[in-house]
């Protein structure tokens, strides 16, 4: 068990982006106390990591500082998902500044390699599946050994999506892995389950952060509609009549990490507003 007084640690990949689920993430985590460790890939790099889909050096350093001006305990760390062993340096960085790891949350992500499935490059498939799902079982593999060394458990939630669950045209490779997202979850809170670790994913639906309006236009324009008209059906499909907010799946993944989460886990959570509901 961890000593009194000791606080709870959190690793966020992906969490580089103003405005993006990895902020909101990590400041509701940090209002509860969690020492919070964020990761971005740190720099843009053509298609694979462009300006809209990663957080640059500038951008942790600049959300480290407003979340330690709100009294967080704070740091960044940056690395390649698509490489093993920046994977596992990441995770050791974690322990060594903060001195133990509670807290992964899996939330990088690529989401913005849409197109026509008669159109895929193998190099995006494999860009899509690297960082969404393969990077994120090396993640939970690496923290987890570090949790069970600890032998207080843990917490492990993954951002899947409601493509996890629903398919999406346009989307076919990001649809599969998130699909594997969720199966992944289910398999690694069995295996985890007796070391007191929870395994749980949560399934936005869409949420527009600066990604995600990159993605209304995108999908929009793929199916010849204004933005307008897109925004207005999604709307009409959820029974809240509103689209998603980063802190909506802020305050889910913080339920997870809770006490009172303490008897749930290989669940895959809806966070849709009853668009998505099974």
């Amino acid at each position: 068990m961890m000593p009194a007084g000791t606080a709870r640690v959190a690793l966020i990949t992906g969490a580089g982006r103003k405005g993006g689920l990895g902020q909101a993430i990590a400041r509701r985590l940090a209002r509860d106390g969690v020492a919070v460790m964020l990761h971005d890939r740190g720099a843009v790099e053509g298609d694979i990591a462009p300006a809209h889909g990663v957080g640059t050096q500038t951008d942790l350093d600049a959300m480290c500082e407003d979340l330690r001006a709100a009294g967080a305990d704070v740091d960044a760390v940056t690395g390649d998902l698509l490489q093993e062993n920046a994977i596992t340096a990441i995770v050791e960085k974690t322990v060594a500044r903060f001195g133990r790891i509670d807290i992964l949350v899996n939330n990088a992500g690529i989401g913005y390699l849409f197109g026509p499935l008669t159109e895929m490059k193998a190099s995006d498939l494999d860009a899509v599946l690297g960082v969404n799902l393969r990077a994120m079982i090396l993640a939970t593999r690496d923290a987890a050994n570090h949790m069970i060394r600890q032998a207080g458990g843990g917490r492990i939630i993954n951002i899947a999506s409601q493509a996890g669950k629903s398919g999406f045209a346009f989307a076919t490779a990001y649809t599969a892995s998130k699909h594997g997202v969720v199966g992944f979850t289910r398999a690694a809170a069995l295996e985890l389950g007796p070391y007191g670790i929870t395994v749980n994913a949560i399934c936005p639906n869409h949420v527009t952060t600066g990604l995600g309006a990159w993605q209304n236009q995108f999908m929009s324009s793929a199916r010849g509609q204004s933005m307008d008209e897109y925004l207005g059906e999604m709307r009409r499909r959820i029974p809240l009549g509103r689209l998603g907010k980063p802190e909506d799946m802020a305050d889910a993944v913080a339920f997870l990490c809770s006490d009172a989460a303490g008897y749930i886990t290989a669940e895959a959570l809806n966070v849709s507003g009853g668009e998505e509901y099974h």
